[in-house]
């Protein structure tokens, strides 16, 4: 397995040498967890430092902080803008820095990022507001994300999360935006790989799609996905960023291989268990995993015995 860049900060003149965003999209990225501290319950930005210097140790493109996994919807904005500094303070300029930006107003998730540009994101994930969701129609979303585009100055990503959100980006809808020169890309939260492969051929084939679906994570990768944003990757960085690989090569059979086994545990630590239950797997592989905030509950004795015998299966 390649190691990724050194831990060293570029110069201005390697900074020039910087892909585009487009390009800074291939790979895979964990939408890490917050860390909190297990006593006062507060933003443990120590812990989330250790983390992020273990992981940019790995082939990882980037993370994803202040998603779903990061329990955005539970941290209030100081708190948000810390773990964002926390975070890039970490991570090298040559690797990619995405930040979940999406609130219930346009106004608000614009302001959110532009700040998250200011601390140093790359790109923004925005998710589709759902508060409001029966209002929320093609016009309404077309126009949100489009005044989001306009106002921010980094790159945005689209993000379709229709378990959560209980509103799907059509086709159509994210053809209109993929239009906007700066809405790059999306993720795709969702098993419908029908949708991810119309959504990758957009504007020429420049959008880039990155599933969110860890088991269908390989057939994404056939179907012309850049990358993933995979909670398992937290866990397992080195194998997620080798199915990567071995997809890419075109090493099919070892690819498919490797994505059974990284099903199993994928579950585990997204649909079946959550945050918690990723948290808990990260204690278990020695990173820092901390407590869920309320009203998430902690795991269960049955979860970690269930979560420490499938990560076992990577011990051997």
């Amino acid at each position: 397995m390649t190691s990724g860049p050194p831990l060293t900060a570029l110069s201005s003149a390697d900074s020039l040498a910087v892909p585009p965003m487009r390009d800074r999209l291939q790979g895979i990225f964990p939408p890490i967890p917050t860390t909190f501290d297990s006593t006062s319950g507060d933003v443990n930005e120590r812990a989330i430092s250790a983390n992020v210097r273990r992981w940019m140790d790995t082939g990882l493109a980037g993370v994803l902080t202040l998603g779903s996994n990061g329990e955005a919807g539970s941290l209030d904005e100081d708190e948000s803008d810390r773990v964002v500094a926390a975070v890039r303070a970490e991570m090298p300029r040559n690797r990619t820095l995405l930040v979940g930006t999406g609130r219930e107003s346009t106004r608000a998730t614009i302001r959110a990022t532009t700040r998250a540009a200011a601390l140093g994101a790359d790109a923004v994930l925005v998710r589709t507001p759902s508060y409001f969701k029966a209002q929320m129609t093609t016009d309404a979303l077309v126009t949100h994300f489009r005044a989001v585009a306009d106002a921010s100055p980094i790159p945005i990503l689209l993000y379709n999360l229709p378990g959560v959100t209980g509103i799907t980006l059509t086709v159509p809808i994210v053809a209109a935006l993929a239009e906007h020169a700066n809405i790059v890309g999306m993720k795709e939260t969702s098993p419908e790989l029908e949708r991810l492969g119309q959504c990758v051929q957009l504007v020429n084939g420049r959008f880039a799609v990155l599933s969110g679906w860890a088991p269908v994570a390989y057939p994404a990768l056939v179907s012309g996905a850049a990358g993933a944003i995979l909670a398992v990757a937290n866990v397992l960085p080195a194998e997620c960023v080798s199915l990567l690989e071995l997809t890419r090569a075109g090493r099919h059979a070892e690819a498919i291989a490797l994505q059974r086994r990284l099903t199993p545990i994928a579950q585990l630590v997204s649909s079946v268990h959550g945050v918690a239950g990723l948290k808990l797997a990260l204690e278990l592989r020695g990173f820092h995993g901390g407590p869920v905030r309320g009203p998430l509950l902690p795991p269960s004795s049955e979860a970690r015995a269930v979560i420490a015998q499938a990560l076992s299966q990577f011990d051997r």
